[in-house]
């Protein structure tokens, strides 16, 4: 029963009367197995509402309801329709299942406050599911639906879950509002992905006066004189082969439960090296078909074989190209002693570039076709700017003059073909320039430079007047443009576009997450992937994909800028939470279905299919390099 049913949630002051409740669904509904009862209870004060629901087993027996079994709904409207709709009226959702310390901080996609909070105020929460309008595609991520952990329910019991929610003005706010909270539990990990040799280092900060603070139930806490608790660790070993190196610490301050989700990875140079070596014995065809002959190809790891399909997202062109780049990269980098290995490594990317030189690019056009037999019959933009870096990385890897002019060709192509006013992921324009430059091709890098500079002025025209791609509004649609004019700066100088990459970095960093889980802190919200290039194909929140590390790139590039080592941590931390989707052993997962279940289906799963996330380890070797990690 729902005593009193909230449908519209608008706050004072809002300049765009913009409504936090999706209308397709009713907040505060309560799925729960047949045995228990629920009422919900709304009551508003100004702008902060209060809900209260109360779960009830009216048996005259007890009754244990498992973890995830009962849902209650939270239907904010996070959904990509046009860039003014979304930058005005839609919001980025940051979930946190904490147990007694749980919260939700939504963002107006566009950064204006005022923005929505929730803090659990009693009860617990462990996880959260979406239920989807599969109709939408890529561009509704859906009903969340908040899940208490396992409840135990004596016969007649009645047990609450409330919470508040209130106006804030943005994530510093937010988290200065939970300090207020009488239960909250503020935890921070110096890095949430530590590799070994590292300390796992956290900051514990209640809002009260805690007497006792335990992680892992060790006492061993030691308390500053401004209130904060202090703990750390060894990081100890990554996971086994095919696992991730989770660490789960329970954290608890005079009885009050919350906890941080650390991951301990492989160093990237080791990382590296035995993706690469997986690339060249598993991922790379060597069978009877001449066409697919030296291609790497998505990987079945629970078939253990490669997978090809005509179907664009596993075909064998596209995004796959990024196994290219770090081979070609890894190998600028590989001090390999055993020559065996390297000249596998050295044959495997030799081969590689014979199958797209004869599949996929024309060197003299510059032309990158979508698919093999230079199948160009899908025409696709976000293809020209992977070709140019892979050829780029070759030249860096081989010193070939042809590598470089093949580079630059399929620059000129992506100009001719429109790109100008595209919004491209990972156009390498710092990096060939400078290669353009140490190369002394001076007539090339000024054709070059003005042909970047061209495309930084069309983006710095739009501003946030995104254009949709192929998905409405998204990350690495906001990333790209953030990219180009901060680099724009860095090769011209020129303030403005400094100014208009700051623009487009303030409504950027608003899709990470900040949360005390290495899934979620600094990671952008992307929540489609999983279907279009997993095994599974489910939709949902995919906490990490590899695509979040362009927002990593976009900090490195302005704390380079501007020297702020604040920038430079944050773009550390993001391009780290994407490394756990490759696995020590060197297989790896193409996306993290993070929620517990999407559209009934359960999730809370690495996806068996190694396809394209590679390209998360090459920015980290690429960038890792130019900042000294």
């Amino acid at each position: 029963m729902n005593q009193e049913r909230q449908t519209e949630l608008i706050f004072s002051g809002d300049p765009y009367r913009m409504n936090w409740l999706r209308p397709d669904y009713e907040y505060g509904q309560v799925k729960a197995p047949k045995e228990l009862t629920w009422e919900v209870e709304n009551r508003r004060e100004g702008d902060v509402i209060y809900t209260e629901i109360r779960l009830t087993n009216p048996g005259k027996k007890p009754y244990f309801a498992d973890a995830g079994s009962i849902g209650i709904a939270f239907p904010l409207p996070d959904s990509y329709e046009d860039a003014q709709t979304c930058l005005t009226r839609r919001c980025h959702t940051h979930i946190f299942g904490g147990r007694d310390v749980s919260y939700i901080c939504a963002l107006r996609m566009g950064g204006q406050p005022p923005h929505l909070g929730m803090f659990l105020t009693e009860g617990s929460l462990e996880c959260y599911s979406v239920e989807r309008n599969l109709d939408r595609m890529s561009n509704d991520r859906g009903c969340f639906w908040l899940h208490p952990g396992h409840l135990q329910f004596d016969a007649g019991e009645t047990k609450r879950i409330s919470w508040k929610i209130f106006p804030h003005q943005g994530k510093k706010d937010f988290l200065r509002k939970l300090g207020e909270e009488s239960h909250f539990v503020d935890v921070r990990a110096e890095r949430y992905v530590v590799f070994p040799g590292e300390k796992i280092s956290l900051r514990i900060r209640p809002a009260f006066p805690a007497r006792t603070v335990t992680v892992n139930g060790s006492a061993a806490v030691f308390r500053t004189e401004e209130g904060v608790w202090t703990w750390e660790t060894d990081a100890g070993e990554p996971g086994e082969q095919g696992e991730a190196g989770e660490k789960w610490l329970k954290i608890l301050a005079d009885g009050v439960e919350t906890r941080c989700r650390i991951l301990v990875q492989e160093r990237p140079d080791i990382l590296a090296r035995r993706r690469c070596q997986f690339l060249a014995r598993k991922q790379q065809y060597q069978g009877k078909i001449e066409s697919l002959r030296g291609a790497y190809l998505a990987y079945d790891n629970e078939g253990e074989q490669p997978v090809y399909r005509p179907e664009n997202d596993f075909n064998g062109g596209r995004e796959r190209m990024g196994m290219g780049c770090l081979m070609a990269r890894f190998l600028q980098m590989e001090k390999e002693q055993d020559t065996e290995k390297l000249e596998l490594l050295e044959r495997s990317l030799e081969a590689y570039r014979t199958f797209v030189l004869r599949e996929l690019v024309d060197a003299g056009t510059g032309a990158v076709c979508n698919d093999i037999g230079m199948d160009d019959s899908y025409k696709r933009l976000y293809n020209l700017p992977w070709g140019a870096a892979f050829f780029m990385e070759l030249y860096r890897e081989s010193g070939r003059e042809e590598d470089l002019a093949c580079s630059c060709q399929i620059v000129r192509r992506f100009y001719q073909d429109g790109g100008a006013e595209f919004y491209p992921i990972g156009l390498p324009v710092c990096q060939l320039v400078e290669e353009l430059k140490k190369a002394g091709w001076r007539k090339e890098e000024e054709e070059l430079t003005g042909l970047f500079l061209g495309h930084a002025d069309r983006m710095l025209e739009r501003g946030t007047d995104y254009p949709a791609s192929e998905v409405n509004y998204e990350q690495s649609i906001v990333a790209p443009a953030a990219d180009i004019l901060l680099s724009a700066y860095l090769i011209s100088g020129e303030e403005k576009y400094l100014r208009a990459g700051e623009e487009q970095l303030a409504v950027l960093e608003l899709f990470n997450g900040f949360q005390p889980d290495w899934h979620l802190y600094e990671t952008a919200i992307r929540h489609w992937d999983g279907y279009w290039f997993g095994k599974r194909r489910i939709y949902g929140d995919t906490f990490p994909h590899y695509w979040s590390v362009l927002t990593g790139n976009v900090f490195e590039l302005y704390g380079r800028i501007t020297k702020d080592p604040a920038w430079l941590k944050r773009a550390e931390d993001s391009r780290r939470g994407v490394l756990g989707l490759i696995f020590p052993d060197g297989t790896a997962s193409c996306a993290c279905v993070f929620p517990h279940t999407v559209n009934g289906v359960r999730g809370e799963f690495f996806d068996e299919y190694a396809n394209d996330q590679d390209w998360g380890l090459y920015y980290y070797l690429r960038d890792g390099e130019r900042s000294g990690n």
